[in-house]
Parts: C-alpha cells; structure tokens; sequence
C-alpha cells in the first residue's frame, strides 16, 4: 500500500527522559502531554535507548532501523535519528527525529492531526491571496490530501461573475461555477469530469441541492447504487467509477449570512468514512474559507469595475496629421495590483497640430480612474482652447485642487504640442518623468524639462520648454509602471528604456518598439499599471502649406483673395475659393483693423483646409451685442467666419495670437 511519512521530534535530558515534543509525537505516541513528558525515549520506542546514549557518548549522530508502535495501535517500522545538542539549550542534551511511514489508508485515523493540518498548518497563509482562482486552487490543495482524497469548490456563478449570470434551471439549484478541483490518485478523469470553470446547475433530489435548500452539510455514503444514480442524473458515465463506494461530505460556505458556495470532499473505500467530527472539522474549515473567498471575491469585483471604467474612458482611437505616427499602449497592473489611473492621449488639432499626452493618477482602484476619466475629459477641452500645454496643466491643478478639497488626489502629466508644419515641439511636465527623444542616426537622451510639482499639489509655476525637432525623430511618453518596480531601481529601468531606444532605433516599427518596451515586464506580479505613448514625428509635405507676410494696408485684403484663389487653383481645390477667400478677408480684415503691424496669411491642407491669420495682438477677437441685442457692426465679419467654416478658434503664439477656421475638404 502506498504510505506518506509523518515526522515526530523528541527532546530529551541526558538521561533520556523527554522534555520536549512537538504536535505529531503527541498525536502519535500519547494521548495527551502527560504522556510524554518525563517518559523515557527507551520506554515508547522499543531499542531506542542505545542509539541515544551512543550519540551522547561519541557526540555524533546515530541512526537506527525501529518499530515505532502508535497510540491507534498500529506498529510500523520507523527511521530513528537522535541529534546530541551540547551546548545548546539547558538540559536538552538530544533531539530525536523519527520518521513514521504512515500508510493513506490511515491517513484521516487522527482527528488532531487534520484539524492541525487544516486549520493551523496552511489556511493562514492563504489570507493573503486575493486572486479568487488561485485561493481556490489553494483552498482544495489543503483538503486534498490532508482532509479526503478528491473534492472541488463550488461558488454560485452570481456571485463570481461580473456580468448578469444564466437563469436557474426549472426545478434546480442556481448556476453554479466549479472554481478548482483536487485529487490525490492521478487519474486524469478526474479532470475531464469535473472541468474547473464549468457552470453547472444541479437537478432536484442530489445531495448539493439539499445543501443548498438547507445551509446545513450533507453526508452520504455511496455504496452500492449511490455513484451510478449520480452518473445517471448527470449523463457522465465515468463519475460510477470515480465515486463508486466514496464517503461524500458537502460543506456550504457562509458568510454574513450568504451562502457563497459549497466544498465537496470524498473519501474512497480505502479510507475511513466521514463522521461527526470530520463534519465539525470541516464546517470550522469551510467557516474559515468563507472570510477569504469573500474577500478576494469583493477585491476581483472592484478591481473588474475599475478596469472596465478606466477601459471605457481610455481612447478608443488616437487621432494626429497624417506625416505623424501614433502607437500606444495600455497594461493593466498584475492581478496583485489594484487597476491604476495611467492614461494617454494624442489629440489632432487644426493647422498640421497634435497634443500628445500621458498621465498618471496617484492610487488605485475605482476612484483613480474616475479621477483619470475627468482629466481625460479636460485635457480635450483644454487642447480645443488651444492653451499653451503649460497653461493646459495650470488649469488641470486648479481642477486637481478643486477634486482635492473634498478626497485627497495628485496626479502627473506630461503634455507635448507638436507642429506638423514647422517642426517646433512645446513640452511641459507636472511632476512626470522626462520624455524620451531619440533622433534618426543619434542616441536616445531624456528631455531636460523644467521640473514643476504634480498636479494637485500647486506650489509651483510650470513651464513651457520650446524646440526643433528633426523629421523622423521618436518621442516617448510613458507612467512609472515601465521603469520601476519593487526589484529594480528606477534609474536601471530608464537605462534599460534608453538602451531599446539606442542609435537607429528611429527606423525601426513602433509596433516593435513598442513590444521591445514591454518585455521582461509581463512576468512582474507587483507591477503596477502601464500608458505608453510613442510618435514618429515629421512634418507635413512643404507643398500642403503656404503662408504669406501682408502689409497692415486696406489693400492687402485684396491681394490676400487673390493668393487664395491662386493656391487653391494649384491644389485642385476651386470650388472651396469662394469661402475660403470670404474667409481670408474677413480675417485680415479684422487683423489690420484691430491689430496694427504686419499680418501673416497662412492655407494648410492636413485633414481639411485650414486658414490661419497670425497677427502682433494676443487680444481674442470675439462678436459684440447691441444692448437690444443686435450684433454690432464689427462683429459681423467673426458671425461670416463662423457660418463658412466647420470650426475656428484662436491661439496664442510667441510675439501675439493667431486666428483660424477649418474647411472640410470636398
């Protein structure tokens, strides 16, 4: 017969009298601790007086072949080592180590031995496990062996699936989900009957609809006919043999008052059936079981809402002019990571534009994605104003703040404004690790921003960093997720980020750099969320812009129409001539009346048609009212542009503003 080792430890003074035992010995040997204190090793192990005084005499080891007889009865043949322990603890002068085959058919003899093993040995540890899978997992590996020879977990399919579960069959139990299942036989039928995620709902008169109609444990020998009857009932012929002639418990599991599921357990004809204290036992188990199954089962709901909400409030799609390309990506954290409130955006603007984003709420959970949902919801609004990005995030911490006087919350940002037509990038930071730029033929370095605090914290100014960029140029926006974990310092993982990004990495696909960033990361079980932004940035082709300098004269206008109508002749575009004329000269117009100096009348054709007026005024121009109500007469020409055009707005630059509107391409 196949047998398992038990471990007994004795220590003894030097005249062989014990003094010490541990949980196993007691269990045993005696039948209580009075047993064994002050009894002589010689006195309960038959020969083994001479090995303990040969090790206290040579103060070495020694080991021999006894017949250790248990308080049951039984008597096997035991491995006895006795270890001399000189200068060790006052008056233990010698441990024994006996190691007690014990065969499986005795394996569930001892009542104080299961309950150790099931309630103190490894439940405890499990506490920590808030995966509701592998607790699962967990929970049957310490019924399977030390409790019965096969069983599975069972949860009701409501309380485990996010989603609205199937209806409860006519007549039979609700739906029902098999979470894991365990045995100690290796037979693989095990796991072809009884598949682990199967919802499975159970017919009326079985022995788990009486647990679930009762809350109380149900016990049932299956001799005889009992396993047949039960493969007939479920159509699955193999469960006759699996189960025939099986002690079968069931124990539900509460808590609070809510019955979550049931453990099944079963012990084969080879072992001694279940009776009222392995229902006792069990129930303390299954009690226990409960207060973590409902704690991972709370935690696996907030964390699947979380992820959802901040699944729907991240971007479906990025939009950016056509010579700029976009690739992003977004990782959940690991399963023992609450759901972060990392987010990226990359927003097209008018005229050849592209705000690039990426930002990363402090917390976890269901509150910092609602958090990211609202800067996400800003950030677009604040890009439309076309605000300069370190004005952009001034007005994200004044939001921060606001959100901040009724829960605490911070976040970091990072905001590129890249221009398609010149080539210059804005960058600001808000508490957020550098971009990384990684020119075409040159090594990759981190953007030396001008540091300001997080958003939230509003204790400093942030600034706007302005430069060129060469066509072709990788930029790289990214959360702390990527770089920093609990085993690795941050300064490694942004070496390790400029080394993917090295010499010629400019050429190379941003799907592939992309998965280059991400590897090594995947097998991290405390690793937080991760956002990554990555462009390739070029600028649009010289012959899809113009832009020309006009004198502050009356007679500008006219000569503004007519280059108008000569470019867009060029770009196959006439029928859009007549608008877009009307339009330059109400802008120029307006430019020269309010502005004064030299006007710059500028087309772009990215997306559609944009007409741009730079001017030296940052006044924004904007429609007046009579006090009846009537327009103004020097608001009428703004009430024409906003009539011609899809949209216009107004922008600052460095030395005033400039004044567009937008035309859908025909």
């Amino acid at each position: 017969m196949q047998s398992s080792t038990r471990i007994l430890i004795l220590g003894m003074d030097a005249s062989g009298a014990i003094v010490q035992f541990d949980r196993n010995a007691a269990a045993v040997l005696g039948t209580g601790p009075e047993d064994l204190l002050g009894a002589r090793l010689g006195e309960l192990i038959a020969g083994a007086q001479e090995p303990l005084d040969e090790a206290l005499r040579s103060e070495r080891e020694r080991t021999a072949m006894l017949t250790v007889e248990t308080r049951q009865g039984g008597t096997y043949d035991a491995v006895v080592t006795v270890h001399p322990m000189s200068g060790s603890t006052p008056g233990l002068a010698a441990l024994a180590v006996i190691r007690v085959p014990v065969p499986l058919g005795d394996r569930f003899l001892d009542p104080a031995v299961i309950r150790r093993a099931l309630l103190e040995d490894s439940l405890p540890r499990l506490g920590a496990t808030l995966d509701l899978e592998l607790l699962a997992r967990g929970l049957m590996s310490v019924l399977v062996p030390h409790f019965c020879n096969s069983g599975g977990l069972l949860l009701m399919e409501s309380l485990v699936e996010a989603d609205e579960p199937p209806p409860a069959a006519p007549g039979g139990t609700p739906p029902m989900r098999r979470m894991a299942i365990a045995f100690d036989d290796g037979d693989p039928m095990w796991d072809a009957t009884f598949p682990t995620g199967e919802v499975v709902a159970y017919p009326p008169g079985t022995p788990y609809t009486r647990c679930l109609e009762t809350g109380a444990p149900v016990l049932v020998n299956l001799g005889g006919e009992g396993a047949v009857r039960i493969a007939d009932v479920w159509r699955r012929p193999p469960v006759a043999d699996l189960l025939k002639g099986a002690s079968m418990l069931i124990l539900p599991i509460f808590t609070d008052g809510t019955l979550l599921g049931f453990f099944v357990c079963t012990r084969n004809v080879g072992h001694r059936p279940f009776d009222a204290y392995d229902i006792e036992i069990g129930m303390e188990y299954a009690s226990r079981a409960a207060i973590f199954i409902e704690s991972a089962r709370r935690y696996g709901r907030e964390r699947a809402t979380a992820l959802t909400l901040q699944r729907a409030m991240l971007p479906t799609g990025l939009s950016a002019p056509s010579s700029v390309e976009v690739h992003h990506r977004y990782l959940p954290g690991s399963r023992m990571i609450e759901v972060g409130g990392d987010w990226y955006e990359s927003i097209a603007l008018p005229g050849g534009r592209v705000a690039l984003v990426v930002g990363d709420v402090a917390g976890h959970g269901v509150r910092a994605a609602v958090t990211m949902g609202r800067l996400r919801t800003a950030i677009h609004t604040l890009a439309a104003l076309d605000l300069p990005p370190a004005e952009a995030l001034e007005r994200l911490d004044s939001l921060m703040r606001t959100l901040g006087e009724r829960e605490p919350h911070f976040a970091t940002c990072a905001y590129v404004l890249y221009d398609a037509v010149t080539g210059r990038c804005e960058v600001a930071s808000a508490g957020h690790l550098p971009p990384l730029l990684a020119p075409p033929g040159a090594d990759a370095a981190f953007l030396d921003v001008p540091p300001a605090p997080p958003l939230g914290i509003g204790e400093g100014p942030v600034v706007t960093r302005e430069f060129t960029v060469e066509d072709g140029t990788l930029l790289f926006l990214y959360t702390d997720g990527l770089v920093e974990n609990r085993a690795r310092d941050i300064d490694d993982g942004l070496a390790r980020l400029r080394r993917t990004f090295a010499r010629g990495a400019a050429s190379r696909p941003l799907e592939e750099l992309c998965q280059a960033t991400l590897d090594g990361v995947f097998d991290d079980q405390h690793r937080d969320d991760i956002a990554m932004l990555v462009a390739r940035l070029r600028r649009i082709p010289q012959g899809h812009h113009v832009a020309w300098d006009l004198p502050a004269d009356p007679a500008a206008v006219r000569r503004a129409r007519g280059l108008v109508r000569s470019q867009l002749a060029g770009w196959g575009l006439e029928e859009l001539s007549p608008s877009t004329e009307l339009l330059a000269s109400e802008l120029v117009t307006n430019a020269i009346r309010h502005a004064g100096g030299r006007v710059t009348l500028r087309l772009v054709r990215e997306g559609g048609l944009v007409c741009e007026v730079f001017d030296s005024s940052d006044g924004r121009p904007r429609v007046r009212h009579k006090e009846n109500g009537e327009m103004e007469e020097a608001g009428r020409g703004l009430h024409v542009v906003g009539r011609l055009s899809q949209r216009w707005g107004v922008r600052r630059t460095a030395h005033g503003k400039a004044v567009w509107a937008e035309q859908e391409l025909p």
